[in-house]
Formats: structure tokens, C-alpha cells, sequence
């Protein structure tokens, strides 16, 4: 990990989004994931093999919804090239939500999610992959903070919830994850380009580029 990183920790986003735009979407996307509810089109999520128990489930009980779909087998090192992923059928279900993500600082969209739980079952602490040069550029966001959503140090076990609506995070040299909480619950993750003045805020390191969200999350 770079040097001036630090762990657990997370870049808020909140300045950098229209919140209270955000929050009004809550009922808009509760009401439309209670229809999916008992169907099965739905993907169960899989936290991947980067387990901080390897004897936890890597299926938690967490499904999908893709608001873009990959035009190729999706492999999870292309989360962030826009020319493989394409809208989904589900835009249309969800239009006011794509309106919202057209105003987030990218300039192209690549893989974009709903991830949900009926009985908000907690997830499993993992780590998304383990490149230290890939730098996924997206941003993790939420209509409320209901769900307990965590940054952990695998070093010292510290946890660090999540307390804005927006976030940017490691997910190589940190885990993450989330403690149950009863009813239904879900989070919104958008990979991409980010714009170039979004861009010319963050210190990427010249190695090691997974710690630049903590890099700049770190106080000054």
C-alpha cells in the first residue's frame, strides 16, 4: 500500500453529489425492488473470494439489479471501461434514478448496480480484488443511512461505518462489508471515467493506485 495511506477509512462524497435529490429516491426505488421481490431474474451478489473468514458465505443473500449489462462475459477488471457495458432493460424501470446518475462526476458510465436485500442480512467483510495498480473509479452511494456499512483494517480489526451518502473507498487493501439490519435494504454502485476535474482533485500514487481513496480521504 502507498505510503500516506491509512486504514479503515473512506472518501466522502456527499459535496460532490446532490443529496437531498438523492434522498427523495428512497420510496421511488423501495417500491420498485418490492416488485422484484420472490422473482428470480434477479443474480445473487457474490462477495468473490477475498474473504476475511474463509469460512463465511460468499453468497450473503444479496441480489442484483444491472442498470447496465456487459457486452462481453463479465470479468470484474472491466468494471470501469465504458465501450464493454451497455443500458440494461432495467433503465426504463428505474429512469429516475439513471437522471440522477447522469449528474455524478463522470464522463462516461461503465457497470452500474443495485445491490439489495429483502431482510437486510449482513455482508460478509471482503475485499473486491487484489490488483494494488487497479484503481476502480466509481462511487458507492445510498438513498438513506439505515444500512451499517463498514471500511475494516484487516491489521487491527477496526471497523469504520460509513456515515455519508456518498462514498469512494479502497477495496483492495481494506475489507468491507455490512451488519444486518432488518428489512429491506440497498446501496447503488456506478463504475466508470471519472470527469477530469473530479479527477485532478484525487493524488493518485504513482504505485499502488488502490489507496488513492484513502489517500485523499486522509485529514490534512
Amino acid at each position: 500500500m502507498s505510503g500516506g495511506a491509512y486504514y479503515p477509512s473512506y472518501k466522502d462524497l456527499d459535496p460532490f453529489v446532490d443529496v437531498p435529490r438523492l434522498r427523495s429516491l428512497d420510496g421511488y426505488i423501495r417500491e420498485r425492488l418490492e416488485r422484484r421481490l420472490g422473482e428470480a431474474r434477479d443474480l445473487a451478489f457474490f462477495t468473490g473470494p477475498f474473504l476475511l473468514d474463509a469460512s463465511a458465505p460468499s453468497l450473503p443473500g444479496s441480489r442484483l439489479v444491472y442498470l447496465s449489462r456487459s457486452k462481453h462475459e463479465e470479468n470484474y477488471y472491466d468494471l470501469d471501461r465504458p465501450e464493454v457495458w451497455e443500458p440494461s432493460e432495467e433503465t426504463g424501470e428505474f429512469s429516475d434514478l439513471m437522471d440522477f446518475i447522469a449528474t455524478l462526476p463522470f464522463k462516461q458510465t461503465a457497470r452500474m448496480i443495485i445491490m439489495y436485500d429483502d431482510s437486510g442480512r449482513a455482508v460478509t467483510a471482503h475485499r473486491d480484488h487484489d490488483s494494488q495498480d487497479l484503481c476502480h473509479e466509481f462511487i458507492w452511494f445510498r438513498t438513506s443511512l439505515y444500512k451499517p456499512f463498514y471500511m475494516l483494517n484487516p491489521g487491527t480489526g477496526e471497523k469504520l461505518y460509513v456515515a455519508s451518502h456518498a462514498a469512494w473507498f479502497d477495496t483492495v487493501n481494506q475489507y468491507h462489508g455490512a451488519d444486518a439490519s432488518g428489512g429491506l435494504s440497498f446501496s447503488i454502485r456506478v463504475d466508470g471515467v471519472f470527469t477530469d476535474e473530479f479527477r485532478s482533485q484525487i493524488p493518485f500514487p504513482r504505485q499502488g493506485r488502490a489507496a488513492a481513496p484513502s489517500l485523499w480521504a486522509r485529514p490534512n
